[in-house]
């Protein structure tokens, strides 16, 4: 009898990704999200329409093509929202564990359900590391940017604390939307309450997704809202990273 929580519903994969956690890295890239994100460069990947299946075995049987070069990396899964497919991820990051292989979970938490952390606690007891994209702080302009409250994305952040789960926060520098230093000053301050936060990276809004849009026929959201400068930039990690106490 099939077994469907080891097939996965996969957009893409990036054999040499080197942004998506230590080391060179094997990237996952799974259909569907709950969020929609006004900048999101991956738009194609909302819909949780079947596109590729592809099973646990699959996966780690591509993956070993290339894992001379995984030496110091691993394999990272993102999408889309890759809690959608919480199943699946468990199969997978118990499979990769076993050949000791290094799991990095890339989410937004757009799906995190606190009635479910039996779950949620599998998944972490064979994840390494957790990419925790927080986009916005303030419940309402998160609304606003994602289609969403956020209370679901902090709730997790506090419970990868919990669990001392080793995450990254990454957060999002949109000009006019995200930058705001009030925010950034509230998101800092929600941050120095987590003891398991290894580092805290700035990604500069960019506008290379536009493409993607247009090729689907989608007017995109944030046109006329240009990259963000370098001093902005700078503000930003010095309100959100001078100073943290990061975890040893």
């Amino acid at each position: 009898m099939k077994d469907f929580n080891r097939f996965g519903n996969v957009h893409s994969i990036e054999t040499l990704g080197a942004f998506d956690g230590p080391g060179i890295r094997y990237v996952l890239f799974l259909q569907g999200c709950p969020f929609q994100c006004q900048y999101c460069h991956n738009r194609d990947t909302w819909s949780t329409r079947q596109n590729k299946q592809m099973s646990v075995d699959d996966i780690l049987e591509d993956y070993q093509k290339y894992q001379r070069f995984y030496k110091k990396g691993g394999i990272t899964v993102s999408g889309g929202e890759p809690l959608l497919q919480l199943p699946f991820l468990i199969e997978l990051f118990n499979e990769a564990k076993k050949r000791g292989i290094h799991t990095c979970l890339d989410t937004s938490a757009a799906c995190f359900n606190v009635k479910a952390q039996a779950r949620f606690k599998e998944l972490m007891n064979v994840t390494d590391l957790v990419l925790l994209d927080i986009k916005h702080i303030d419940p309402k302009k998160h609304e606003v940017l994602t289609g969403s409250t956020n209370t679901q994305v902090l709730e997790f952040a506090r419970y990868l604390d919990e669990l001392n789960v080793p995450v990254i926060i990454r957060h999002v520098l949109v000009p006019t939307i995200s930058d705001d230093p009030t925010d950034l000053k509230k998101l800092r301050a929600f941050l120095d309450t987590l003891t398991n936060v290894v580092n805290i990276e700035i990604l500069p809004y960019h506008t290379k997704g536009i493409m993607k849009w247009k090729e689907l026929g989608l007017n995109y959201p944030l046109l006329g809202i240009s990259e963000p400068k370098e001093e902005l930039i700078q503000m930003a990690e010095g309100i959100l990273k001078a100073n943290y106490l990061y975890k040893k």
